[in-house]
């Protein structure tokens, strides 16, 4: 079996109502579906998303370095694709492709995305347990609220809790964050989980006055409350609420800098802030981990439903919500099959590979 050719199609979802954060607005979510096309009519689906609020490549420069690292795949031959050892084919296919360019970490997850895919279609088994999983199980998700006033997040929480999720992410940093909490609490009762994301807006200052006053609200972590991990090792240090990094820690060397600093208990991890599934791994190998959604489309999603099958494989889960249900914040999608989300937990699709079949049609209709 050969590569033939790298389709890269730049698309873009609308999202139900803005997206606001301490980050900025956004009003659809843009990204890339690449798709590696094989002689014997398998296709490899991966998924880029760029991280340009957080600072990172824009959506030309990820296409522009992704087009670059896969066209090295295509002619490439992954007979061994379907043999023995899968993973480590997929593996050294990706080492080829990426040796030499500093690839965006997103471009990095779509290609590794897309072989891994590849790779379970070629051998007949899903993404899970080509990463060494002995089974799959439905993905606990949290509810993710967009910031806004007070009443508003309330009635959203309360929409978010009719859909069975039990924990609930608020995006601070805008507005009244104190009374957008206390809402929410009041909304959903004293049995929810409730965590808490700045996006690194917050001073140190601001970070220990805000989360002392919101500790008797029982919160269950917060995540990135500053910038800086001196600054977040200062927050930690002077409260009971847990932290959880985010911006502050992409990658295993980070993870450990964040451990000695005492900047934090956990991190969340985004398959395209990490790189893909090994630089999850790597951090995890430092700190507890839950998976977070980068605003994915379906590809980015089931990418990393199936990481979650693995991650916890040699190491003690955590047992937090994972942030992968925000394919509900979009209007509309681009997939025929893909993750279900039935009462706040998302279930994986069957079938070989990441399990994601694609709409052509609405394909066609959301492409840049």
């Amino acid at each position: 079996m050969r590569i033939e050719r790298a389709e890269l199609v730049p698309y873009a979802l609308p999202f139900r109502q803005p997206y606001v954060t301490a980050r900025g607005t956004l009003e659809r979510r843009e990204m890339i579906l690449l798709r590696l096309h094989t002689d014997e009519a398998l296709v490899g689906l991966g998924e880029a998303v760029p991280l340009s609020l957080r600072g990172g490549a824009d959506l030309a420069r990820v296409e522009r370095r992704l087009r670059r690292a896969a066209q090295r795949l295509a002619p490439a031959d992954v007979s061994d694709f379907g043999g023995e050892a899968p993973l480590r084919a997929a593996v050294d296919a990706f080492v080829h492709a990426a040796a030499g360019r500093r690839l965006p970490p997103p471009a990095a997850a779509a290609l590794e995305m897309a072989l891994f895919d590849l790779a379970g279609k070629a051998a007949g088994i899903p993404v899970w347990r080509l990463l060494g999983s002995e089974g799959a199980s439905p993905v606990r998700c949290n509810a993710t609220l967009v910031a806004g006033r007070a009443e508003e997040v309330a009635a959203s929480a309360g929409a978010w809790a009719e859909r069975g999720f039990g924990t609930f992410k608020l995006k601070l940093g805008v507005g009244d964050d104190l009374r957008q909490v206390a809402a929410v609490r009041e909304a959903l009762g004293p049995e929810a989980l409730i965590r808490l994301d700045a996006n690194a807006s917050w001073s140190a200052d601001d970070a220990i006055a805000i989360l002392r006053r919101l500790e008797p609200l029982g919160i269950e972590l917060a995540e990135q409350p500053t910038e800086s991990l001196r600054d977040m090792a200062a927050v930690a240090a002077q409260t009971n609420i847990p932290i959880a990094a985010d911006e502050s820690v992409a990658d295993a060397k980070q993870a450990a800098r964040a451990v000695r600093a005492g900047a934090c208990e956990l991190a969340t991890v985004k398959l395209a802030k990490t790189g893909g599934v090994g630089g999850v791994a790597g951090i995890a190998n430092h700190l507890p981990v839950f998976l977070s959604s980068a605003l994915d489309g379906p590809v980015g999603i089931a990418a990393a439903a199936h990481a979650c099958q693995a991650i916890y494989r040699e190491r003690p889960d955590p047992g937090l919500a994972h942030g992968l249900a925000t394919q509900l914040l979009f209007a509309e999608g681009i997939a025929t099959r893909e993750c279900e989300l039935r009462d706040g937990v998302l279930q994986l699709p069957e079938g070989p590979g990441l399990g994601i079949e694609i709409d052509e049609a609405a394909l066609e209709h959301h492409r840049i």
